[in-house]
């Protein structure tokens, strides 16, 4: 059971955590509106897209600013406690510094669980209809992400024949300026079918005027149907952005991509960093802790800004910079993820010696 001065820390840290994600989440609205408009400014489409879609926008981008959101929460939580001295009454009730560290842990595991669990999966959905919509107004596909720079690139096998198909880009339900190479179980060439134009509405692509190569003859044909395993919706999700897609959904797109014979490092990265978001939040809750234990309540309110932005921006760009070396194989992936997490908690377990004392 919770007693009194527990439920009164952790109601008091759920306030400060809330009262800052609203903060951030203004923010990160005032600078969307910003940017959509800029998109907009030449483009003939309802004044209200540009708000509309910021708001679509704003729970993934806030989800992604959740760790810095941790740290500041617990930042400013033992400023107040600080500044009322509440420290010494929850020591004459027996909790300890120690106790309390680990009661904010807790409970920063058990948000962790919940805002990955529910926030983001709800937040990859609104995600998702952004990215649709303002497709819709690019022309130049700009938010339909190719695997090279040369176009879009698919390995799919079926009937026991393998089909390597290398397309331009995709307009709308149709792959542009294509080549499709066909290959028997042994990988010996069966045939090439080049078109202008695929369309991929359904799995049934209708290949129009289409030029068939086969046993150095070459055919052109008005109109074929080619039977694959791919369809538009699917092809799309393959390459978008990851973050439109909920945890199910990752893990249905990294198996496309091991069927298609394509790098899922990128996908797995994602997953481990969402899977250690909740032991992440709870590191950085440490740290804070430990750091305002440290610092107290001698230096001012601006200070403890100024070092927690500070704070934020060293985490981000280690984060940053491990994570990259992961999706580039300069070090594994599992590394790439828990590196930053152990580091941290290295500084936090040396800083946890003689907490109590302080």
């Amino acid at each position: 059971m919770f007693k009194t001065y527990h439920k009164y820390l952790i109601q008091n840290f759920l306030i400060k955590f809330l009262n800052i994600s609203i903060i951030f989440f203004c923010l990160t609205i005032i600078l969307g509106i910003l940017e959509e408009i800029s998109f907009f400014k030449n483009l003939n489409a309802n004044v209200l897209y540009p708000y509309f879609l910021t708001i679509l926008n704003a729970p993934i981008t806030l989800f992604e600013i959740f760790p810095f959101i941790f740290l500041l929460s617990s930042q400013f939580l033992f400023y107040d406690l600080f500044k009322k001295n509440e420290l010494n009454l929850f020591k004459v009730n027996g909790l300890s510094n120690f106790r309390i560290i680990k009661i904010l842990f807790y409970v920063s595991l058990v948000m962790g669980i919940f805002t990955v669990g529910i926030f983001y999966n709800f937040a990859s959905i609104l995600k998702f209809h952004y990215t649709n919509i303002k497709n819709d107004f690019s022309d130049d596909n700009k938010y339909l992400a190719m695997v090279t720079d040369s176009g879009l690139w698919i390995k799919d096998e079926i009937n026991n024949t393998t089909l390597i198909i290398k397309s331009n880009y995709i307009k709308g339900n149709f792959l542009q300026k294509t080549i499709i190479n066909e290959f028997n179980s042994n990988f010996e060439l069966i045939k090439i079918i080049q078109s202008e134009k695929i369309n991929i509405e359904d799995k049934s692509w209708i290949i129009h005027n289409a030029s068939i190569t086969q046993e150095n003859i070459t055919k052109n044909v008005d109109k074929i149907i080619l039977k694959t395993n791919f369809d538009q919706d699917k092809i799309n999700k393959l390459f978008s952005n990851i973050s439109t897609l909920n945890l199910l959904e990752l893990f249905d797109l990294k198996k496309d991509y091991e069927k298609l014979g394509y790098s899922s490092d990128e996908i797995l990265i994602h997953l481990l960093k969402l899977f250690s978001m909740p032991l992440f939040y709870g590191v950085l809750t440490i740290l804070s802790a430990i750091i305002m234990f440290n610092v107290k309540a001698r230096s001012s309110l601006l200070f403890h800004i100024i070092l927690g932005i500070l704070m934020s921006v060293l985490i981000y760009y280690m984060n940053f910079v491990f994570n990259s070396l992961g999706n580039n194989g300069k070090i594994p992936i599992f590394l790439s993820i828990f590196f930053p997490i152990l580091f941290i908690s290295l500084i936090s377990i040396i800083g946890l010696v003689r907490i109590n004392e302080k």
